[in-house]
């Protein structure tokens, strides 16, 4: 497309080679993590991990073609690094789920807990397709106007994620205040660090708040938005929040309260 330029800086080749290597210990990590606890529910975030590992690969092949960079590095980066964390989000929505039967705290929940995942489940199915339609969208533009209606079909697919992480928050803080001021007797009994656990729960979501933002800043600018003409931004906003998001369960893993021999006791 005339005029577009996939780049407003030279990316930088160690940056996104220190980012795709720490992805992928994450990733190993929790493959290991899932492995060895059985958490096969976790899977989504692992996938999510493979994503970010992969987009921080492909803009170390694209920062290796500067100046003279090519689409397909371009796109991969972009689409994967964009779609991430809407595995990282699924995962999230899985686990309160699970705490609150594992609780046997149902009539706490705001949803019942049966449906409280498969309707987060279905906000974050619409976002990753609107994200992903809008990525294909701005691969094939071929005008501005291509470019720019694939930029409101990503900021749809964002606002979404947004409105339904943050009702996300307030189910779980509904929960929390609910159990605190009720304890359910397995909540009493379990020797499961369930509260500890809810405030990864808020932290991480937080995260994922904070980068969904920034990207739906970062579109609504368009191309030649002032986020998009220096690199830090996105390392600082995107990269290093999910990498501590995946720091956080790596070492405080969802097996260690939704483990079977707790739930036997």
């Amino acid at each position: 497309m005339a005029g577009f330029k996939y780049y407003h800086y030279d990316p930088s080749f160690a940056a996104a080679v220190i980012f795709a290597l720490m992805f992928c210990v994450a990733t190993i990590r929790h493959i290991q993590l899932m492995s060895k606890n059985k958490t096969w529910y976790f899977l989504p975030f692992i996938i999510g991990c493979l994503f970010e590992t992969g987009g921080y690969a492909a803009r170390a092949w694209s920062a290796r073609q500067t100046p003279d960079w090519t689409l397909m590095p371009y796109i991969i980066q972009s689409l994967l690094t964009l779609l991430g964390p809407t595995f990282f989000a699924a995962s999230i929505y899985m686990i309160l789920g699970r705490l609150i039967r594992f609780l046997g705290a149902d009539p706490y929940s705001m949803i019942r807990s049966r449906w409280l995942t498969k309707f987060f489940l279905l906000g974050d199915i619409l976002s990753f397709f609107g994200q992903g339609g809008g990525g294909g969208i701005l691969a094939s533009a071929k005008s501005e106007s291509s470019q720019n209606l694939g930029n409101k079909v990503i900021l749809l697919g964002l606002g979404i994620q947004v409105i339904f992480f943050g009702f996300f928050i307030v189910v779980t803080l509904v929960f929390h205040i609910r159990i605190t001021k009720g304890p359910t007797p397995k909540s009493l009994a379990t020797p499961a660090p369930w509260q500890r656990f809810l405030y990864v729960l808020y932290s991480t979501s937080f995260l994922i708040m904070v980068r969904s933002i920034f990207r739906m800043a970062e579109y609504a600018q368009g191309n030649d938005g002032p986020l998009l003409q220096k690199e830090a931004y996105s390392y600082v906003l995107d990269a290093l929040l999910m990498l501590i998001v995946t720091a956080c369960f790596a070492f405080f893993h969802p097996s260690k309260v939704l483990r079977k021999d707790l739930n036997d006791k």
